[in-house]
């Protein structure tokens, strides 16, 4: 059973070292965090199966790591500048600041509940800072607030590299920064985060057939992370809650400890975004309503051959977030089992291939030199499988180091012991996370069980 509460979670990763309050020593920062050495290992994991399954696994994507700080054209020009905000409510009683949108009452404050508060007013979520030694009006630009634009500024430079022609997509994982009025509910909402995106280009009129395939797609993809069907649901995206770029979006909801929230979003944009940051604009007879362009130095269109035309592509975009995506991996695979004797044991039933550490190496006595040696030895070849993190554990109390693994969603633990350096092919015992059985492994046959484990259990 998933993790009923955000408490459970947030224990758990302090006290295994998934993740810690930013700046801890210091009292913290609301919406800041550090992933510590398993947290790292399962975030690493989780962008690996993303960028597997969206660019190795399939023939018609790019990849693309683009830079951070960009000219702040590309702002005005994408239209952030402009709408990208949130209503925001001040309390002047407890000087608290809300966003509008969340609270109870939209006249009464959550936090002391006074009546004595502001009307809604926007607030922009980017965060401005300057580039380079003069601070003045035009040294200014933002740090980005999604990945997206990088891949659209870029579409030009990948076209002519890759010579692509539609549909293809251009992949990206990267940090974004987003200075939300309200960071809560852990890693879900803060102002640093990352994102997994795909922008997939497609000939106008094809859009509505690439839209829901992603959404389909997309779907699966969770569900193959670990994620259970019944957790999982859709919204359609209308109205005025459609972002300012969006033709439909369908929001892939989990359900958190907190409820049903938002973890990915794939949008149909149409040809808003390289519309807004092509230069010529006149000459393409655009669907989407833009700013008039008086910057860009590109033409951000692709040549239809058969139609014998340039054209300015529609794009499909599904955009995950990394953060969110690992909370909700981490929430599914939180369980706690009643055994046998009546004792409770916490396990993280991760997919194999997102686990922290994929296997535990433990010799039985830690002071027996022969133990020890053959311990290290199977250590080192299980890591030049290239599987992932194997991790040497020299305690020398298993049962303990078994709850430790079970705890940390360890897969296998491999116990080296007398009969390891005494009997005829140096037998070792092999643990199995979910099941707790353990079968007995001749150790020159470890790699290839190892192996075989991964492929079939994932």
């Amino acid at each position: 059973m998933p993790a009923k509460t955000m408490d459970e979670l947030v224990s758990l990763c302090k006290r295994r070292g998934f993740i810690f309050q930013g700046s801890e020593i210091y009292g913290g920062m609301q919406g800041a965090y550090d992933y510590g050495p398993l947290g790292i290992e399962l975030k690493n994991n989780l962008k690996a199966a993303w960028w597997r399954a969206m660019v190795y696994e399939r023939d018609d994507v790019e990849g693309l790591d683009a830079a951070i700080i960009q000219n702040k054209h590309v702002y005005k020009y994408s239209g952030h500048e402009d709408t990208f905000t949130d209503p925001m409510v001040d309390c002047h009683e407890c000087k608290s600041r809300m966003r509008a949108d969340h609270m109870k009452d939209i006249k009464v404050c959550d936090n002391c509940g006074s009546t004595n508060v502001t009307e809604p007013r926007d607030f922009n979520l980017m965060f401005k800072t300057n580039v380079g030694p003069m601070v003045n009006e035009e040294s200014y630009t933002y740090l980005r607030p999604e990945t997206a634009q990088g891949i659209f500024t870029n579409f030009k430079n990948v076209v002519d590299s890759t010579s692509r022609t539609l549909p293809f997509g251009i992949a990206q994982i990267g940090k974004s920064f987003r200075n939300e009025i309200t960071p809560r509910n852990f890693i879900f909402r803060v102002r640093e985060f990352e994102q997994m995106e795909l922008e997939f280009f497609c000939k106008p009129g094809e859009d509505e057939k690439w839209h829901e395939f992603w959404v389909g797609a997309r779907k699966q993809w969770w569900l193959d992370q670990g994620l259970a069907e019944e957790n999982i649901q859709f919204e359609y995206v209308t109205g005025d809650d459609l972002a300012h770029y969006s033709k439909s979006t369908v929001d892939i909801l989990y359900k958190f400890p907190h409820g049903f929230e938002e973890l990915e979003g794939v949008a149909n944009r149409t040809d808003y975004d390289l519309g807004s940051h092509t230069k010529a604009q006149e000459e393409f007879g655009l669907s989407a309503k833009v700013k008039k362009n008086e910057h860009s130095t590109a033409k951000l269109a692709i040549r239809d051959l058969e139609a014998n035309k340039w054209e300015v592509p529609f794009c499909i975009e599904p955009s995950a977030g990394l953060d969110r995506g690992l909370l909700a991996v981490m929430t599914e695979a939180y369980t706690e089992e009643e055994l046998p004797n009546g004792s409770t044991r916490t396990v993280l039933k991760f997919k194999p291939h997102l686990a922290p550490i994929k296997v535990a190496i433990m010799p039985l006595k830690k002071n027996k030199p022969e133990i020890v040696a053959l311990a290290k030895e199977l250590k080192n070849k299980l890591q030049k499988l290239g599987l992932g993190r194997i991790l040497y554990e020299n305690t020398g109390n298993v049962g303990k180091g078994y709850r430790r693994h079970d705890e940390v969603g360890t897969p296998i633990c491999v116990t080296v012991d007398f009969d390891s350096i005494e009997q005829e092919g140096a037998p070792v015992t092999v643990r199995d996370r979910d099941t707790m059985e353990q079968i007995v492994v001749n150790a020159a046959d470890l790699p290839a069980y190892v192996i075989n484990y991964f492929i079939n259990k994932n």
